[in-house]
């Protein structure tokens, strides 16, 4: 007798798998003047994430703005992040854009996961900002602790607990008051339960690497932005990575939660656009 799953008609053939999609896809979003900008998404989002913000940057000749679907975007997490490491694949990232990355923004466990790849390259005495042509970074919602002992289990505990909550606020800032709060609540508990178990692990590693981030051979200058009302990533932890990175700014924006490039595009892109402008020329 066949078992489960085995009976197929006479000389038919097993039906096709998908394909896995690729861990990262770089797209051109916007044309510019000269130089170019990367951005990379947080946990369970996408490139579209960025979508409000696009259409605000670079009103004045800003530079050409590449964004990429990572490993730990919503259709992909739970595989990818069950494979392991995905921190290396920034690189793929940084690689794809043609003539550089230029200014490199990321998003909370972009931002993350940004820093702890140009750590490790700078760790074995590679000049990872030359190496990816970065001629800046702006971190945006980034999770920072100055030191391990500042990682108590309570920490931990809270942050477990508090996962849901991230995820249903992100659902309702996306909604944009067009879901119904009980349909918003209910979201966020799929979108959780697609990140899984270690989608959430390899977002939280990043953050318990901050403590040993060599932040003094960050050389390139650095904006760190956080908002104002940010629940998720606290906003003061963003201004000590800033005190801690040779070339960084702090900017905290107001009347803001964590995801900043939909509750204030246009202010976001502003305080960027002025960054970019204080850069040398590319």
């Amino acid at each position: 007798m066949s078992g489960p799953g085995t009976l197929l008609a006479a000389g038919a053939a097993p039906a096709a798998q998908p394909a896995p999609l690729p861990p990262v896809v770089v797209h051109r979003r916007a044309a510019g003047g000269p130089g170019r900008m990367l951005l990379l998404h947080g946990l369970a989002n996408s490139a579209s994430v960025w979508d409000a913000y696009l259409e605000h940057a670079g009103q004045d000749g800003g530079p050409e703005i590449w964004a990429a679907d990572l490993p730990w975007r919503g259709e992909c997490v739970a595989h990818w992040s069950a494979e392991g490491d995905v921190v290396p694949h920034v690189a793929d990232a940084l690689r794809a854009v043609p003539g550089g990355a230029g200014v490199v923004v990321g998003h909370s466990m972009g931002a993350n996961s940004l820093l702890e790849f140009l750590h490790r390259r700078l760790e074995r005495g590679v000049d990872p900002f030359t190496e990816f042509g970065i001629r800046a970074l702006v971190l945006v919602s980034p999770f920072y602790r100055r030191a391990a002992e500042d990682f108590t289990w309570q920490s931990v505990e809270t942050a477990v607990q508090n996962f849901v909550r991230t995820m249903t606020e992100g659902v309702r800032v996306h909604a944009g008051g067009r879901v119904p709060d009980d349909l918003v609540e209910e979201l966020g508990g799929r979108v959780r339960d697609r990140v899984g178990a270690y989608g959430w692990m390899r977002f939280f590693e990043t953050y318990l690497a901050t403590p040993r981030l060599r932040t003094e051979l960050f050389t390139v200058p650095c904006l760190v932005i956080a908002g104002e009302h940010d629940s998720i990533a606290p906003p003061e932890e963003g201004g000590l990575l800033a005190a801690d990175l040779p070339e960084g700014r702090f900017h905290l924006l107001p009347d803001s939660g964590h995801f900043l490039m939909i509750e204030q595009a246009g202010e976001l892109a502003a305080a960027v656009d002025r960054f970019v402008s204080t850069l040398p020329a590319a």
